[in-house]
């Protein structure tokens, strides 16, 4: 890398954590090519894992779930005098509201910076009055960006559609990428004595956690034995949000085992049979179906936008209906029903589909591509 020039590059994000877990190789990466890494967004516990990498973190609030002209203008003024302090070469923004405003920031201060869309999300959901002003911010605020990058087709080709960005800015990574070594299947999967469905996702609506509850009622009025576990943390603030209470009912009811936020999800996946996600949200290309398929595990999703990327229906998993509980059940009692040996044949195509289209190495590539531009 001693052709390049060693820049200093920003990441911007609403939620460190998701800086820390999904890009902690890409920043890994920038490092030991000689870049400066400042990360930039709200404290967090894991902010002491970001700075131990070697890079800087600066603090800034922001609400990401509500859109008000006034905390937004604030914010983005916020931005701007940030970044004309720090003066970074480049700047990668995530999530919409860093998208938007720290694109027209970095913009305003001749900062050449990329866009990442790393999903559609909520405001996405439906054409109401927040989907038409969303969609009136990106159009605006990504005419100043040098790139926007995008983790599926569906979602590059709507924006393309809705003439939010010019076919020439726009670029589709494969997700997010997933570190295949790390993510590793077991040298032997541990035989459960009761059959497992894990689920890993936020507490949203919308990431199907209902759908799997009601679809385990389902099955269970057949008298079927399996346990359903549910990784996951609450979003207290997001519109979508699942209560805790309700939660605490599905759990007493023996519907599902939740077992709350895990830092490290592999050895839950190693131990669970069949991974589920029965999401209707607007994906990009889901982190945890990639984690699940590196290691081996079966999946059951939905035909989705960004999760039909990673499940081939009947070889590495299945497809279910779309906000569907009669269906994912159907799919989930399937899964119950095949042989371990058909089973393991599942996990291992998803393996080597991640390997051969989801490697993290693709995704280094394409940060190294517009650095390599920028310097």
């Amino acid at each position: 890398m001693s052709d390049r020039k060693n820049l200093k590059i920003a990441f911007v994000s609403n939620n460190a954590w998701s800086i820390y877990n999904f890009r902690v190789d890409i920043i890994k990466m920038l490092i030991a090519d000689g870049h400066e890494i400042l990360i930039i967004t709200p404290d967090h516990a894991i902010v002491e894992k970001i700075v131990a990498l070697g890079c800087s973190h600066v603090s800034i609030d922001f609400d990401n779930k509500v859109i008000n002209p006034f905390t937004d203008l604030k914010f983005l003024m916020n931005l701007k005098r940030l970044y004309k302090k720090i003066n970074p070469d480049l700047i990668f923004h995530y999530v919409a509201k860093p998208n938007i405003y720290g694109t027209i920031a970095a913009h305003k201060n001749g900062i050449p910076s990329v866009a990442v869309i790393t999903g559609l999300g909520f405001a996405f959901s439906r054409k109401n009055l927040l989907y038409f002003i969303i969609k009136q911010l990106y159009r605006f605020s990504l005419s100043g960006a040098k790139e926007v990058l995008f983790l599926n087709n569906e979602d590059a080709l709507l924006f393309v559609r809705e003439r939010i960005v010019p076919l020439h800015k726009i670029n589709v990574l494969p997700g997010e990428g997933i570190n295949t070594s790390y993510f590793h299947p077991p040298a032997v999967r541990q035989k459960n004595p009761t059959f497992q469905f894990l689920m890993s996702c936020r507490m949203l609506k919308s990431k199907g956690v209902e759908l799997f509850v009601e679809a385990s009622r389902l099955l269970k009025l057949k008298d079927y034995v399996f346990e359903s576990v549910v990784l996951g943390f609450f979003e207290e603030n997001h519109p979508d949000s699942i209560a805790p209470l309700k939660v605490q009912q599905w759990q007493s009811q023996g519907l599902i085992n939740f077992l709350g936020f895990k830092e490290d999800v592999r050895p839950f996946l190693a131990f669970a049979d069949v991974f589920v996600f029965p999401s209707y949200y607007n994906e990009g290309v889901p982190r945890s179906l990639l984690e699940a398929a590196s290691m081996e595990l079966p999946i059951i999703t939905t035909n989705n936008t960004g999760c039909r990327d990673v499940v081939e229906d009947g070889v590495n998993g299945y497809l279910c209906q779309i906000q569907d509980p009669f269906d994912l059940a159907k799919k989930m009692e399937e899964m119950l029903l095949l042989n371990e040996q058909d089973l393991k044949k599942m996990g291992q195509k998803g393996r080597e589909k991640v390997v051969s289209r989801f490697g993290m190495d693709k995704v280094i590539h394409e940060y190294r591509r517009i650095i390599t531009q920028i310097s």
